[in-house]
């Protein structure tokens, strides 16, 4: 039976993605790539989800570094999900600042 772009993302995908964001092997990298992917991989369409594959599959400090703005990212890899991961990881600071202020 042919899939269609409404199908379910397989489980087995979605486990694959998750692991290799929380273990990249840069600790700095993980710690934004793995809780965006424990909060949003589930709701991500296909193409949202072939997007983010791509950018962690890009160098580690390459990829830290254009989300945190010391690098230009190719334009391979911009558009909504990088610009979505720049976001997370300043909600991250954000939560974590005002939880550590109180």
């Amino acid at each position: 039976m042919p899939s269609s772009s409404s199908d379910p993302i397989p489980d087995h995908r979605l486990k694959k993605i998750r692991f290799r964001a929380w273990h990249r092997g840069f600790r700095e990298a993980d710690l934004i790539l793995g809780p965006f992917a424990d909060q949003h991989l589930a709701a991500l369409s296909a193409d949202q989800l072939d997007a983010f594959e791509a950018l962690i599959e890009a160098p580690d400090h390459d990829l830290y570094g254009w989300i945190v703005g010391q690098a230009e990212a190719p334009d391979a890899f911009r558009g909504e999900m990088l610009d979505r991961l720049r976001h997370f990881r300043l909600s991250l600071h954000q939560t974590r600042g005002d939880a550590a202020g109180a």
